[in-house]
């Protein structure tokens, strides 16, 4: 089964061509307030090391720079993680969980008599918000998940999967009950579809743009696309 970032290929939206490890600079982001080691969190180790391997990349982050980041020695990250390769997964996992968890959630919200439209709509609402709310770990998911070698993409396959059901399960009974064209491809949609939600951890900015208005007008472009409706073509 092919690999995609929250479900869409890495060649499909083109992740390796916006992202070099190799032209990054390497940045230190410090936690605010982090204090003795007994008061760090696993947490803020995995906000800083979230927040690196967004910047950075994987491949390009030490355990060491995880460690400056939240101010600890070296040696004492590994009282909570054994390897870096542990850290990414635990990184990995919140994202997944959040997008997951928050579609299901928005999901659940529209009721059980709502059209299928408005179901998609709602799972489009919960995906995108857990990208905004917990966006330094989605968008370390998405720049990074294309690139990761197999052994690591394994351990979330099934979690992944289960979510492209989710998504497939909606757009197979939309066009059974009509509200979408019958000559669409339901994995290719489903690509399309998540691949323009993950983007929007590329160029949204919640202080500048409205979250509401990101939800608001991104279905639309969806179901109604960007041409002119010619209705004179119907009638004929």
């Amino acid at each position: 089964m092919r690999e995609d970032r929250f479900l869409t290929s890495t060649r499909e939206i083109g992740a390796t061509d916006i992202w070099s490890t190799e032209t990054a600079p390497v940045k230190i982001h410090e936690v605010r307030n982090p204090g003795r080691k007994s008061e760090i969190s696993r947490e803020q180790i995995l906000d800083a090391a979230a927040t690196l391997f967004r910047d950075q990349g994987y491949a390009a982050t030490s355990m060491r720079q995880i460690s400056n980041a939240v101010k600890m020695k070296a040696g004492s990250i590994y009282y909570y993680f054994a390897t870096k390769e542990d850290v990414l997964h635990a990184v990995l996992d919140v994202g997944e969980r959040a997008v997951a968890n928050s579609t299901k959630r928005y999901l659940k919200s529209a009721g059980p008599d709502a059209c299928h439209r408005r179901r998609i709509e709602c799972a489009i609402e919960g995906h995108l918000r857990a990208l905004v709310e917990k966006s330094i770990y989605t968008s370390a998911y998405v720049r990074n998940y294309g690139q990761l070698p197999d052994e690591i993409k394994r351990r979330h396959r099934r979690r992944r999967n289960a979510y492209s059901r989710l998504w497939d399960g909606l757009f197979i009974e939309a066009k059974k009950a009509g509200e979408i064209r019958a000559n669409i491809s339901v994995v290719s949609l489903r690509l399309f579809v998540l691949g323009a939600l993950n983007w929007t951890v590329e160029w949204f900015d919640p202080n500048i743009h409205s979250v509401d208005e990101l939800i608001r007008r991104t279905p639309v472009f969806i179901f109604d696309g960007i041409g002119i409706h010619d209705t004179s073509a119907d009638a004929e």
